[in-house]
């Protein structure tokens, strides 16, 4: 599992501002109140054009991908949709905003797998169109799960979640599940029938639950027996939403939307609460909470891994000397070094003072020792600028091996004895399992 699974992205104001949208409006009002609402309220681009001539210019530069288009139905050069032909068959999902709606139009529309159609003579329209502009935006950036053992339920609900941009992966079982969840791959909401081939929900529902926690991602289950004891068992086991067969599309594809903005939003405070405010990696409150799940994986997969404790040396010394200002400049220009190696294969975080902790994803002591020597030599060979000095920095590392399961703050421990020795023997140096039996035998 990659150790950014468990941290998401922000959903603030300027939510989507690595969007463009096109917008296609011959009203001067509606363009212009549209523009400038989606601007301020999500922070997207939007390029707009009031004519099929326009949009054709455009296109032809082949100079913007767009995420998305909204567009009007009739346009002076283009009356009968089109504009909406020729939108989609770009490969440009599409919202439809008309003030023409008849019962032929809707069915032409949703003939063409629109994402979604506003009226203009409705109230609130442009509110309403920012806010179903915001919904697409947001399914695209949604990676959804599906679990179902029937293969005609699979494919249809496939289906109509990708009509709505979310990004989809779908299986046949729970173990299916839960081996996905292991992979690199991240995602934000299991869809699960109540019934699978291998498992129930709940039993799926206990082992997200328990190698993920409570809100890591979000559970819907789906169920189309008469019982309707099953949502609210679901429910009190922890599930996320409970969809009852049948349903219409648009409750589905609705339910599935409020999961996903809501869960973006639960993301996003992890987030703030996950950083250490000076360096911006994780801080030691993630690393206690996420560490011993993630050593749990790497157990349970029969593998091996490592921890360290890397201390900056003489810190104390150069406070004194510099002063907490160039002390602070030090620990950001290490963070930076560290996190540019680090990724997001392994989990970093500050401990607290000039101390940093890496997580190791599947490493032994020995290629964790060979990662952690090309870490010391980038370090050393740094030079941190303050107050129109250069200063250089050094680490000293202690690292540990993970073989069987104990306490977390176990292995911590057991790095930190080796950090004590490296300090001990001269600094600016590893020491682990491997340096200490290989002093024993010369």
């Amino acid at each position: 599992m990659s150790f950014r699974k468990a941290l998401g992205r922000g959903n603030n104001v300027q939510k989507h501002p690595d969007k463009r949208m096109l917008l296609v409006e011959d009203s001067r009002m509606f363009s212009t109140a549209l523009k400038q609402g989606l601007e301020v309220a999500h922070g997207i681009s939007v390029t707009h054009c009031s004519s099929l001539q326009a949009v054709k210019a455009l296109m032809e530069k082949g100079e913007i991908e767009f995420s998305l288009a909204v567009l009007d139905l009739n346009l002076p050069d283009a009356p009968n949709c089109e504009a909406l032909d020729f939108v989609l068959s770009k490969g440009i999902a599409a919202i439809v905003f008309t003030g023409t709606f008849n019962d032929t139009t809707r069915d032409y529309i949703l003939s063409k797998d629109v994402l979604d159609c506003v009226l203009k003579n409705q109230p609130d329209s442009i509110g309403q169109l920012i806010a179903a502009v915001d919904r697409a935006l947001v399914n695209s950036k949604t990676n959804v799960l599906l679990a179902d053992s029937d293969e005609a339920s699979r494919s249809s609900l496939v289906s109509l979640l990708l009509r709505q941009q979310f990004c989809v992966t779908a299986v046949e079982n729970g173990a299916q599940v839960l081996e996905l969840l292991e992979s690199p791959e991240v995602f934000d909401l299991v869809v699960t029938d109540i019934r699978l081939s291998d498992m129930s929900a709940y039993g799926l529902l206990h082992e997200i639950r328990l190698r993920y926690g409570e809100d890591a991602l979000g559970v819907i289950a789906l169920d189309g027996s008469e019982d309707r004891q099953h949502a609210a068992r679901f429910l009190r086991s922890g599930g996320t939403e409970f969809i009852q067969k049948p349903f219409l599309a648009e409750e589905f594809t609705s339910r599935i939307f409020h999961v996903a903005s809501i869960q973006k939003r639960v993301q996003a405070l992890h987030n703030i609460a996950a950083r250490d405010y000076l360096t911006d990696i994780y801080n030691r409150r993630y690393f206690f909470q996420v560490g011993p799940r993630l050593v749990e994986q790497c157990l349970r997969r029969g593998g091996s891994t490592s921890i360290a404790i890397l201390d900056i040396d003489h810190f104390k010394r150069l406070n004194d000397t510099y002063g907490h200002e160039v002390g602070d400049l030090v620990l950001k220009a290490v963070a930076k070094r560290l996190r540019a190696q680090v990724g997001d294969e392994h989990l970093l975080a500050r401990l607290g003072g000039e101390e940093f902790g890496i997580l190791f994803n599947n490493l032994n002591v020995t290629d964790a020792s060979g990662f952690c020597e090309r870490l010391r030599l980038d370090l050393a060979s740094a030079k941190v600028v303050a107050d129109d000095e250069e200063l250089s920095v050094t680490v000293s590392i202690g690292l540990a091996t993970i073989e069987s399961h104990e306490s977390f703050d176990n292995y911590l421990n057991a790095a930190d004895q080796f950090l004590y020795m490296a300090k001990y023997d001269g600094r600016n140096r590893i020491v682990s399992e491997l340096t200490v039996l290989n002093s024993i035998a010369s």
